[in-house]
């Protein structure tokens, strides 16, 4: 009876520190993961709008580690570039690094943009003030749902749809609303598409229709270039549009394949005379 007795009590000494140190291996692990980071980056970008300036005054730029849509958990990237910025200098495959740091590797459930109330809209060479009915209290909330891996780099791209983001309201008030609509998007699962477009010398829209319905566009810069960023892995037809009075034609380019975290040069698209 007594070495019944001895044998259960060796037995559950065997599994109470069999599980103690299990215990320490998974405390160890977990540990481990948390002194791990990923490097971020946060960029802006513009989808173009047809105003002679678009500023904005960017504050912070804050995540968290949830999709909860309260105000609790937000922590600031650190390392930001504050400024006001004219989102139309952004265009041609130019965009803005405004936050860039190490941060604890797993999940990113959202971006918030922090603006300040230095914005405004310049139409025919004059400045209207662009009020922002919630962006000073509560930051523009962006849902990017991405699990970051240790010792990855990720480069997030913050499109400013400004075509969609600016509202006038009171008839003849001149009065003008900032609603921004942004779309988020990393180099980790998408790619881009950059190429040239001659000749020169007027506007140019340059555009992909993406599987979600949604289009991604920009305008080439004043020598031609261009770079539609964040584009989903996938084949595209990339469609070119000049300005109506320019004179050229519409042209289209099949089967432009995108992969990720790769850049797609497509060359130089010649445009031909519509005369």
């Amino acid at each position: 009876m007594k070495n019944i007795k001895f044998y259960i009590l060796s037995f559950c000494m065997i599994v109470f520190v069999s599980l103690f140190f299990v215990n320490c291996d998974e405390t160890n692990d977990s540990n481990q993961m948390q002194n791990q980071t990923s490097k971020i980056s946060v960029r802006l970008m513009d989808a173009p709008g047809d105003y002679d300036e678009v500023n904005v005054e960017v504050l912070d730029v804050l995540i968290k580690n949830s999709t909860n849509s309260d105000d609790q958990g937000w922590i600031s990237v650190g390392n930001i570039k504050p400024g006001v910025y004219n989102l139309l200098d952004l265009t041609g495959g130019v965009n803005l690094l405004i936050a860039e740091n190490e941060i604890p590797s797993g999940y990113l459930g959202q971006i918030r943009l922090l603006l300040g109330t230095n914005n405004t809209v310049m139409i025919d060479n004059m400045s209207y003030t662009l009020t922002t009915p919630s962006a000073q209290q509560s930051g523009l909330k962006v849902k990017v749902n991405q699990t970051l891996e240790p010792g990855i780099a990720y480069d997030f791209l913050l499109d400013f749809d400004v075509e969609h983001s600016i509202v006038k309201t009171g008839g003849g008030s001149g009065k003008y609303l900032l609603h921004p609509v942004i779309r988020v998007s990393t180099l980790a699962t998408s790619g881009a598409i950059k190429g040239t477009v001659t000749p020169i010398g007027f506007q140019v829209l340059v555009s992909v229709q993406v599987g979600d319905g949604g289009v991604i566009t920009t305008y080439t810069d004043e020598l031609g270039v261009f770079q539609l960023s964040g584009v989903p892995e996938g084949t595209y037809t990339v469609k070119i549009t000049p300005d109506p009075i320019s004179g050229y034609l519409e042209a289209t380019i099949p089967d432009v394949v995108v992969t990720k975290g790769t850049i797609t040069d497509i060359g130089n698209v010649v445009l031909a005379s519509s005369k």
